[in-house]
């Protein structure tokens, strides 16, 4: 089950993390987003190598922000505390395991 994070978490759980982060920004008005939640759930459950979070867009809008989240759902892949990869919109669930493939 991914996790939710605030402003707060994102830094030592996002960019001082030792392993890769998926992050899902979402917001609970979304359809697509509701849609995508049980696949990035059983991404979080499948890839125990990889930390997988969820940031609500609505109560975290500083971040949002920041990452210049335009469209959502959008998933953001970071290592090492940089972003390596984004997918914006709801995808297949293989787009999503292709791209942290690339990056674990």
């Amino acid at each position: 089950m991914a996790a939710n994070l605030n402003r707060e978490q994102f830094k030592k759980d996002v960019l001082g993390a030792k392993e890769p982060v998926l992050i899902d920004f979402w917001a609970p008005w979304c359809g697509p987003c509701k849609m995508m939640s049980p696949v990035v759930d059983d991404l979080a459950d499948s890839h125990p190598e990889l930390k997988v979070c969820k940031i609500n867009v609505d109560e975290e809008s500083e971040l949002a922000q920041k990452y210049q989240i335009m469209s959502i759902p959008a998933v953001y892949i970071f290592k090492n505390g940089e972003l390596v990869d984004e997918i914006i919109g709801a995808q297949a669930k293989a787009t999503y395991k292709e791209a942290i493939q690339k990056h674990i």
